[in-house]
């Protein structure tokens, strides 16, 4: 599994023109193909007179699902190149809707794909992209008397306190990269005085 990824860091659109064809780009994050196709579905109705509305989307943190969508530009001249440009930037987990409104003067094949592509990177270089790092989720229980301690800690040491709960002990819901497991758990024992318990659980990606 990789160990992080780039993708876009929000939701933005930027404009480019060519030839007095305008095309704007929508970028989006999404996690699944559902929010992608959502995320194209919204873009549409924001314009509904435009020429054409052509995708590409990248999902999954190694790239494992890759779609790009001409939708009436002739064919491989909008979809494959922004997926292509996607790619190029390595980014991933993210869906670019390229909207163009006809002004009038062909591109041909060639111009297209430039167009395409090209609105799909200055978008890239206008929203900005963001890494987004593996990490383990663990859950830290602990006796009361020292949950205080532990919880500060760990938020002093810059580690992802994700929450914690109260109850005959007290649970702390940590974050962190997975070669940190080792070190973690000798911290966490000189600490408690190997009195806390870690339970595993699954993953997730991001910032910190």
């Amino acid at each position: 599994m990789q160990e992080q990824y780039e993708t876009v860091a929000r939701e933005g659109v930027h404009e480019t023109e060519v030839n007095r064809s305008r095309f704007i780009c929508a970028l989006a994050p999404v996690a699944t193909e559902a929010e992608a196709q959502d995320f194209i579905a919204r873009v549409r109705k924001e314009h509904p007179a435009a020429s054409h509305h052509c995708t590409a989307y990248v999902i999954g943190a190694d790239g494992a699902i890759q779609k790009g969508d001409d939708d009436g530009e002739p064919g491989g001249t909008a979809g494959l190149p922004m997926l292509q440009m996607l790619l190029r930037r390595e980014v991933r987990n993210v869906v670019a809707v390229v909207t163009r409104y006809f002004g009038g003067t062909k591109l041909g094949a060639g111009g297209l794909i430039r167009a395409y592509g090209g609105a799909v990177g200055a978008a890239l270089d206008a929203v900005g992209t963001v890494t987004r790092q593996r990490f383990r989720l663990l859950t830290v229980t602990v006796d009361h008397q020292r949950a205080g301690k532990v919880e500060n800690d760990l938020r002093a040491t810059g580690r992802s306190v994700r929450g914690v709960r109260y109850g005959a002990e007290v649970d702390i819901d940590v974050a962190l990269p997975e070669p940190e497991l080792p070190a973690f758990r000798a911290w966490l024992a000189d600490v408690t005085a190997g009195s806390a318990r870690v339970e595993l659980g699954g993953e997730t990606y991001g910032s910190g």
